[in-house]
């Protein structure tokens, strides 16, 4: 896998000159904000309190397969010139389009879920707002920013958002005191101890998360490239490695630090968190008040951030259905936001254990994953859809690899379930 990366970025290198690629930077940097929004904190936190470092390779197994899909649904967008919804609409009949880009909309819903209620718990934190109260202020304030704000704005309000959640756990791992060695062995070493399968697929639920492989095919146009142009198309697909790829391990990162945090904060202390309020309010006296107000503080920006994007892949699956491209100005882009906002409000107002619903949130999303990843493969291999840049054998392979563990991982799931 890792050789795989290596002959990717050489592949994708893109020529020389910072500031010409900083120009490209941003679409995958939307992406990472739906893998380390509130449905991670909550999978991250119960990761690294019940199991201490134990879970830290499935960050990393988890990130080195959303790399190579998140890579292949941006080739489908730029190649294509089409969303993977609008690809599967245009190449499937409606009795197979249909049914499955419903099961993305269910995920899509399932994602807002947690993106709004984290945000929700964040401002209960910082004002002591009630959960219910804070979800619909959180969802008025995305409407608002999707309808008034363009594309170029929001990312860059996305990319402050990142920013801000990577500042605050770098701040949290300087106030603990971490294991890096037992850490170091964790990222790399696979282990499933006692009860912890629900946890493991609530983290790779959480990560390779399918709105977001709708979403990336979506935005990655919006630079609006020229599809004519068989040299443009080569030049972006070469810079839109390199941001997938510095946005990913971005994700990493900030996903691994959570783990890290709860482990050496809470695992230590054999502590198990329930709930992310009671995670923050743990904090106050084991690492002091400011620990805990920034704890808060970038739950609260994961949430807005990641509400963005999910309302935003929403109505991008739901145009998609009627061959649409999204676009905030029309009815049924704006129909899927709504959708996804009111439906993931509906199941907020019917939670009775808010944390419970946040992994579960994850365990939904990572069941339909599967169906998202097949489709994706089928779309992305065809030259009849990608032309010349149909995906090689060799990535094929790779692919296939990634939704057969996937889909033993759901197995898995399902047989403890039932």
């Amino acid at each position: 896998m890792i050789n795989f990366l290596k002959q990717l970025l050489h592949k994708h290198a893109p020529a020389p000159g910072a500031k010409e690629l900083l120009k490209y930077i941003g679409p995958g940097l939307l992406v990472t904000v739906g893998f380390i929004d509130p449905g991670n904190w909550a999978a991250n936190m119960a990761a690294g309190s019940q199991f201490g470092y134990a879970l830290l390779w499935m960050v990393t197994l988890s990130t080195l397969m959303l790399i190579i899909l998140q890579h292949n649904a941006a080739h489908l967008g730029i190649a294509s010139g089409l969303c993977l919804s609008e690809a599967a609409s245009k190449h499937y009949k409606k009795w197979i389009s249909r049914p499955l880009l419903a099961t993305a909309v269910v995920a899509a819903i399932s994602t807002a879920l947690a993106e709004i209620l984290g945000a929700a718990i964040g401002l209960n934190m910082l004002f002591h707002l009630p959960i219910i109260v804070g979800a619909v202020l959180t969802s008025v304030l995305i409407i608002v920013m999707i309808v008034t704000n363009s594309y170029k704005k929001l990312e860059r309000w996305i990319i402050a958002f990142v920013s801000l959640i990577g500042i605050s756990f770098v701040y949290e791992l300087v106030l603990c005191k971490v294991d890096w060695l037992a850490s170091g062995a964790a990222w790399v070493t696979p282990s499933f101890p006692l009860g912890s399968m629900p946890i493991i697929m609530s983290v790779l639920g959480a990560v390779v998360m399918p709105h977001n492989l709708f979403l990336h095919s979506e935005i990655i146009q919006s630079r609006q490239w020229n599809l004519e142009d068989e040299a443009v198309i080569n030049k972006q697909l070469k810079f839109e490695f390199a941001d997938t790829l510095f946005a990913m391990i971005v994700g990493w990162a900030i996903n691994s630090a959570m783990i890290i945090v709860a482990a050496s904060v809470f695992f230590s202390n054999h502590i198990q968190v329930t709930e992310l309020q009671q995670a923050e309010a743990t904090l106050r006296p084991l690492l002091g008040n400011s620990s805990a107000t920034i704890f808060a503080f970038a739950l609260l920006c994961a949430g807005i951030a990641s509400s963005v994007t999910a309302a935003i892949a929403g109505g991008s699956i739901f145009a998609g259905i009627f061959g649409e491209p999204f676009n905030v100005k029309d009815t049924h882009s704006r129909t899927g936001i709504v959708i996804t906002i009111v439906g993931a409000l509906i199941a907020i107002a019917f939670l009775s254990d808010p944390f419970k619903g946040l992994i579960w949130s994850q365990i939904v999303l990572s069941i339909q994953l599967p169906i998202t990843i097949f489709t994706l493969i089928f779309l992305t291999s065809s030259k009849k859809v990608m032309g010349r840049h149909a995906n090689s054998t060799f990535v094929n392979v790779l692919n296939w690899i990634i939704a057969a563990i996937v889909t033993a991982l759901n197995v898995m799931l399902l047989s403890k379930i039932l």
